[in-house]
C-alpha cells in the first residue's frame, strides 16, 4: 500500500481534515481523446440488430460491409499448409513479409502500370483501416488541420480526430463544388490543411472519378504543399466497364500521395485484416516506424495466403465484380418495385440511398430504427457517416438475390403501412 514519504506525512493529515476524496474523485476518467469521439451513432443500430437476433427474429443485415462469400479455396490451402510448419508461429515483420510487398508490387505494375519499390514504398497493414489510423498517428500533430470528404467512412476523420487533429469537411461529389471548396478550405483555414483524404469508389457514396480527376488532384496538393492520402479499398468493384484508376497512375503522384488498399473486398478476405500503403516513401517510412511500435505484423501463414491470393488465379475477382453487379440490379428493382426508388451505384459493395420522399422528415437514424423494427432489414443510418450524410441510409448488398427480394418485400409492407405507395404488385 502506498504511504507518503515522512516529510509529507503533516501536510497529508492536514488536508485530509478538510477532505476526504471518494472514489470518484481519485482517478482522472475524463480522457481527452475519448471526449473528441461523439457517440457512435451506427452501434444504436447494431445494438438493436444483435438485440432482435437475439430473440430469434430473422434480421436480414444490409448494414455492415461484410462479404457472405469465401476467399478461394487455394488462399485457404496456403493458409493450412504455412500454418503447419512449427516454424511460422513466432513474431512476424511489422512491414509485412516481403514476398507480400513484392505481391502488391507486382500487382500495381499489372492492374495500373505503375512501378513501386517494395522496400521502400509499399507496407502491409492490418487492413486499410488500421494502416490509415497508423498514418493518421504517424504524421498528425495536435491541432493540425485535415481536409476530408464529408460524408465518409468513420476512420477518415476520427484517425485524425483521435490523433489530435481538426477536421474541416469537403463534399464527397467530385464536381466544381468540390474544387472551389478545396480552394476556400486552403484560403480560409488556420493552420492550413496539410492532409487530404480521398476515397474513390467512396464508402459510403459510392461515387468514382476518372484518371483526370487524379491528375488534377495532384497538381493541387503540389501547389498547395498538401499530402494526399486515397484510400482505394473497393478498385475491384466497378460496374460501368470502367476500371477503377488509382491515383498514383497521375504523373508525380508519389512526390505527395500514399494509398491504402484492401484484400477484404477484392479475394473476400474481411477478417484476415490484409491491406496495404502504397506510395510517397516518406510516408510509408513514417507509417513502418509507428507500426513497428505498435504491431509485429499479420499472422505469417495469413500474410503467406495472401501472396496465394495475388500471385494466383484472379478469376474471384472477376466472379466477386459480376456477383455484386447482379446483386446491384436486383436490389435497384425489387425495391423500386416495393415503392423505394434507389440510384444504381457505379461501383463498390454499396447503394447510397435516399430516404423515400415521403419519410424524409424521420431521419435517417429514425428511418433505420423503423425499418429494422417493421420491416426487419437492417441498413446503416448516413448521418453515421457525417451531417452531409442525413437524408440517406448506405445499404450493403451482402445478402444474395433471394434474400434481398425477401427484403424488398418486407419493406414494401413497411411502406405501405405509412402511406408510400409502390410502384408495382
Amino acid at each position: 500500500m502506498y504511504r507518503p514519504a515522512l516529510r509529507d506525512a503533516v501536510d497529508s493529515a492536514t488536508l485530509a481534515q478538510h477532505h476526504q476524496p471518494d472514489e470518484t474523485e481519485i482517478m482522472d476518467t475524463e480522457f481527452y481523446r475519448i471526449k473528441r469521439l461523439p457517440p457512435y451513432v451506427i452501434a444504436e443500430v447494431n445494438a438493436m440488430r444483435a438485440a432482435a437476433r437475439a430473440e430469434g427474429r430473422d434480421i436480414i443485415d444490409l448494414g455492415m460491409g461484410n462479404p457472405d462469400l469465401p476467399p478461394p479455396a487455394h488462399v485457404i490451402d496456403k493458409l493450412c499448409e504455412v500454418a503447419r510448419d512449427p516454424s511460422s508461429h513466432g513474431y512476424s515483420q511489422s512491414k509485412g513479409i516481403p514476398g507480400l510487398r513484392k505481391a502488391q508490387a507486382n500487382y500495381y505494375q499489372t492492374r495500373f502500370g505503375v512501378e513501386v519499390d517494395p522496400e521502400k514504398e509499399v507496407v502491409v497493414t492490418l487492413g486499410s483501416k488500421e494502416g490509415l489510423a497508423s498514418l493518421a498517428t504517424a504524421i498528425t500533430a495536435p491541432g493540425d488541420t485535415i481536409l476530408a470528404p464529408n460524408p465518409s467512412y468513420p476512420i477518415h476523420t476520427f484517425g485524425f480526430i483521435i490523433a489530435g487533429a481538426s477536421i474541416r469537411s469537403v463534399p464527397t461529389t467530385p464536381d466544381d463544388r468540390y474544387w472551389a471548396e478545396l480552394e476556400k478550405a486552403m484560403n480560409f483555414t488556420v493552420p492550413r490543411p496539410t492532409v487530404l483524404v480521398v476515397n474513390f469508389p467512396s464508402n459510403p457514396t459510392a461515387e468514382v472519378v476518372d484518371l483526370a480527376f487524379y491528375e488534377q488532384l495532384v497538381d493541387w496538393a503540389k501547389f498547395h504543399k498538401v499530402w494526399l492520402l486515397s484510400d482505394l479499398a473497393y478498385s475491384e468493384l466497378y460496374f460501368n466497364g470502367k476500371p477503377t484508376p488509382s491515383i498514383l497512375q497521375a504523373k508525380g503522384a508519389k512526390d505527395v500521395a500514399v494509398e491504402f488498399t484492401s484484400l477484404s473486398k477484392t479475394y473476400s478476405m474481411a477478417g484476415w485484416r490484409i491491406g496495404f500503403a502504397v506510395g510517397n516513401p516518406t510516408l510509408i517510412s513514417a507509417l513502418t516506424r509507428v507500426k513497428s511500435y505498435i504491431d509485429y505484423g499479420a499472422f505469417t501463414p495469413i500474410q503467406a495466403a495472401a501472396c496465394a491470393a495475388l500471385n494466383g488465379p484472379q478469376d474471384i475477382v472477376e466472379k466477386n465484380r459480376l456477383l455484386y453487379h447482379k446483386r446491384r440490379d436486383v436490389m435497384v428493382e425489387a425495391f423500386g418495385r416495393a415503392g423505394w426508388e434507389i440510384p444504381p451505384p457505379p461501383a463498390s459493395m454499396f447503394a447510397w440511398a435516399p430516404l423515400p420522399p415521403q419519410l424524409k422528415e424521420m431521419g435517417s437514424l429514425e428511418f433505420s430504427k423503423q425499418l429494422l423494427i417493421h420491416a426487419e432489414v437492417a441498413v446503416a443510418p448516413g448521418v453515421g457517416y457525417g451531417e452531409d450524410g442525413e437524408g440517406f441510409v448506405r445499404i450493403a448488398m451482402v445478402e444474395n438475390e433471394q434474400r434481398l427480394r425477401q427484403a424488398a418485400r418486407n419493406i414494401k409492407r413497411y411502406l405501405q403501412s405509412m402511406g408510400v405507395n409502390s410502384s408495382a404488385a
